[in-house]
This record gives C-alpha cells, sequence and structure tokens, in this order.
C-alpha cells in the first residue's frame, strides 16, 4: 500500500480506491484521461499540483479539467520543477497524491470540492485513485479552501 492509502486507513474514515489501466496521452492531459478511464466526469477527479509561492512550496488541489491560475495563488507563483515536486511529496508526477507526502506542505483545494458529495485524488501511484468525501480530505491535509482555477 502507499503511504496515501495508509494516511486514510489510520484515520479511519470511510473511502474507495479504484484503479486503472492503458491511460495515454501523448499531448493530452493525463487527469482528464485518468477520468474518462474510471467513467468520472472530470470536474470530480481532482490533481495535485506542487507549486512555488513567494519561494515556498505548496499544495494546489484542483480539478481535472481546470487550469490553476497561479495569479490567484501569489504574485511570485509558479509550478514546481517536476524533480523537486517528487523529491519532496515522495511521489512521482502523476501519481501524486495530497495524502502521506514526505514532508507535508501547505495545502488549498479549489472551492469547488463542496459540490460534490465524494471527490476522486491520487493514491500515491499511477493507475490507483482514492475516493472519499472533500470534508474528509480536508481534514487530513488541514487544508484551505479557496478560488484557485480558471
Amino acid at each position: 500500500m502507499t503511504p496515501a492509502v495508509e494516511a486514510v486507513k489510520g484515520a479511519g474514515i470511510t473511502f474507495e480506491l479504484h484503479e486503472y489501466e492503458g491511460v495515454e496521452v501523448g499531448e493530452g492531459d493525463y487527469a482528464t484521461a485518468v477520468a474518462e478511464a474510471l467513467e468520472r466526469p472530470p470536474a470530480q477527479l481532482y490533481k495535485t499540483l506542487v507549486a512555488k509561492v513567494d519561494g515556498e512550496l505548496a499544495v494546489f488541489i484542483i480539478p481535472a479539467d481546470r487550469m490553476l491560475d497561479l495569479r490567484a495563488v501569489g504574485k511570485r507563483a509558479e509550478l514546481a520543477a517536476k524533480a523537486e515536486a517528487e523529491r519532496t511529496t515522495g511521489y512521482v508526477v502523476g501519481g501524486i497524491s495530497p495524502l502521506g507526502q514526505r514532508k507535508r506542505l501547505p495545502t488549498t483545494i479549489d472551492a469547488s470540492v463542496y459540490e460534490w458529495e465524494t471527490i476522486l485524488v491520487s493514491a500515491g501511484r499511477r493507475g490507483l485513485q482514492i475516493e472519499l468525501a472533500p470534508s474528509d480530505l480536508i481534514a487530513l491535509t488541514d487544508a484551505k479552501v479557496g478560488e484557485l482555477t480558471r
């Protein structure tokens, strides 16, 4: 099991794991392709992005079908380099989970999360998603909620 799954199990909350195979995206968006593979609306699957805001790393969780509005998160904001995101979280890009990260980073979830009874996020590796209630994800990550997308 991944650290993300262990974190959810340890918290004793209700969750469901979803496995998928063969997601090839080429030039497309990986998170949207995963939502399609799981036969879920892309807006219900949330991707985990690591960004540098004013020189500090932070995690932003947004719907698969939207883009992070870097101007909304800070004046000097940019996505973290792949190697830095992987080293800090302990996960591989495409499988970065907001849960069970090597180093806990400040986390913000897009306000659209309240539109869903459950959402899906990476369970810590490609091919595995975890479905849980938004309130549980917010509690487990000690996240703030805000308008993050465009």
